[in-house]
């Protein structure tokens, strides 16, 4: 069962992750983007392993909107002021999903407004694509005999061209 969950809870970070990028639109409250993807994740998490009354299972890691210069994790309480999501926002989405204790944790970067018809260009794709570069790069150096150094001086040198 745990090599089952394991694989499971990878599989399910993918489903909750689409219907919450569609709610990702202009003039969408983050508080209520936040709280449809945690919901989401309970209502199909409840679906799968009934049998195992004691099998815990659910938000391993509750939806974040994280909005432009917001790096991450920004997961407002229902108390905060709200924040709504405009055209041509840099939005990440992030969130996690558990079964038995097993998570697997996912996140999507988008700009609202673009996509396949409408690309994002100038500065803001340059950014985004330099980010992409920067996290790849970052992974294949990240082995044994590497130094931190190398990799930060690497992140550097792709930021700066």
């Amino acid at each position: 069962l745990s090599k089952r969950c394991f694989l499971s809870s990878g599989i399910n970070t993918e489903w909750p992750l689409r219907p919450g990028i569609g709610e990702v639109i202009p003039g969408a409250s983050v508080i209520k983007i936040c709280e449809f993807g945690d919901k989401y994740i309970l209502d199909e998490t409840a679906k799968h392993y009934k049998k195992d009354k004691n099998l815990k299972k659910g938000v391993a890691f509750p939806t974040c909107i994280s909005i432009n210069e917001v790096v991450c994790h920004f997961s407002p309480l229902r108390s905060d002021p709200d924040v709504l999501v405009h055209e041509g926002d840099l939005v990440k989405i992030e969130l996690g999903v558990h079964i038995d204790g097993y998570a697997a944790v996912t996140a999507h970067s988008l700009v609202v407004g673009h996509g396949v018809d409408n690309p994002v260009s100038g500065a803001k794709a340059d950014a985004i694509l330099a980010a992409h570069h920067a996290a790849e790069a970052a992974l294949r150096l990240l082995k044994a005999g590497n130094t931190n150094k190398q990799i930060s001086d690497t992140i550097q040198k792709i930021t700066e061209s």
